[in-house]
């Protein structure tokens, strides 16, 4: 069965204030997942010892990666990946509106693969969206607008996943369940899946959106003594089958 996460990694440094890319890694691999979906990635920048980050973790889950700089400066970048060990092929990356107001916020993007779980083609997006509500709605209907969800390739089996800083009750999360189902929804399980703050989750900010192909099987956010403290958010997993689209 396969198995998708979304983890916001927090360029790795967790709550205890230590940089450890490896214990990023070692959160991921306990999970054994089919595809990984990360945001807060730093690649060649001073701060976290210019470490290719997605690069780092792909290779001790040999796994490839896809990375997607929302933020460069200079020579340093900061953004989001996807890594799996499943066929693939990268469809698309590109940057997010920001409000015109804000410009001073934050860079945001998505990044767009294709992977081959079993006989199906799967369309994955991850991305990671602003803090200001404003903005997200903006980032959320570009999303579910032409260039991604509505893309003409965007065809049959689809997961849209990642940070979106946004609760159940907000305009955004609304805005792309009138694309996709929440998988949290569907989930005949009643798994805990809020996922910040890792030390003590109240907040499910993190998200999986589904098409009707996707049959899901569970979604839970681990909670144990390494994932409080690897990072600032807790994984978030779903088990899921691919078939038919439900009715």
């Amino acid at each position: 069965m396969p198995r998708i996460v979304t983890y916001n990694v927090h360029r790795c440094v967790g709550n205890d204030r230590k940089l450890d890319v490896a214990r990023i890694a070692d959160v991921l691999a306990r999970l054994e997942p089919d595809i990984v979906a990360l945001q807060e990635l730093d690649v060649g920048r001073a701060r976290t010892g210019g470490v290719d980050q997605a690069h780092e973790i792909a290779d001790q889950l040999n796994m490839v990666s896809h990375f997607h700089a929302a933020l460069k400066v200079e020579e340093e970048l900061y953004g989001d990946a996807i890594l799996t060990a499943l066929p693939e092929r990268l469809i698309q990356v590109g940057p997010l509106p920001g409000h015109p107001l804000t410009t001073a916020l934050e860079p945001r993007g998505a990044l767009w693969i294709e992977a081959d779980v079993g006989e199906q083609r799967l369309q994955v997006i991850n991305t990671h969206l602003g803090l200001v509500p404003r903005e997200q709605q903006m980032q959320a209907e570009v999303l579910a607008g032409p260039s991604w969800l509505g893309h003409a390739r965007c065809v049959g089996p689809k997961i849209l996943l990642g940070d979106f800083n946004a609760t159940g009750t907000s305009i955004v999360y609304r805005t792309l369940s009138a694309r996709l189902e929440p998988a949290r929804r569907l989930s005949p399980k009643r798994s805990p899946t809020a996922t910040f703050p890792s030390q003590l989750p109240v907040l499910r900010i993190d998200h999986l959106f589904v098409s009707p192909e996707i049959r899901v099987v569970d979604v839970f956010a681990p909670y144990d003594l390494l994932t409080r403290v690897a990072s600032d958010h807790l994984p978030l997993v779903m088990d899921f089958e691919v078939g038919p689209p439900r009715p």
